[in-house]
């Protein structure tokens, strides 16, 4: 089974969106390839076990994606490398946490993208906290966005012409 990483600072916004939205896009896909996706923090706030924020839960909502508290607990990268050194694919949400990715030494000879970069722009995803519904649904969509328009490439499916 191929393993997707989806990384962002604290893992409690932006990496929590990613993977609610990305587990519903493969399961609305039947008989596609399995794929576990995962997410982490890399920045010095992450800690494990800390909830996803209110206001991510509540856009999530939005899409119809309940997610509890405790369904998606954050996870500090540094303190388990073992998900680092057991992902297939690496999709941060900034070139600043791909290049503190890179420098834990279990990334060494994986694939690491940014999400922006993975679905070929350029850019990265701004982190919304503390910022408000508005803006934390503006990243819920850019992030859907790139993650639609990557589908088939995590999924191995030949490429559409753009």
């Amino acid at each position: 089974m191929k393993t997707v990483l989806i990384v962002c600072h604290a893992n409690t916004c932006r990496s929590v969106m990613a993977q609610a939205i990305l587990e519903r896009l493969l399961a609305e896909r039947n008989g596609d390839p399995p794929i576990r996706v995962r997410s982490g923090g890399v920045g010095r706030t992450a800690r494990d076990g800390m909830i996803p924020s209110l206001d991510a839960r509540l856009v999530l909502r939005e899409e119809g994606i309940e997610l509890s508290e405790t369904a998606i607990l954050s996870t500090d990268l540094r303190q388990h490398p073992d998900l680092v050194a057991s992902a297939d694919l690496i999709l941060t949400m900034t070139a600043r946490q791909k290049l503190e990715l890179a420098a834990l030494a279990e990334a060494d000879g994986r694939p690491v993208f940014t999400l922006k970069e993975f679905v070929g722009e350029d850019g990265d995803i701004a982190d919304p906290v503390g910022q408000g519904e508005d803006v934390y649904r503006a990243c819920r969509d850019e992030i859907k966005r790139c993650l639609e328009k990557s589908l088939d490439r995590l999924l191995g499916a030949p490429q559409r012409p753009a």
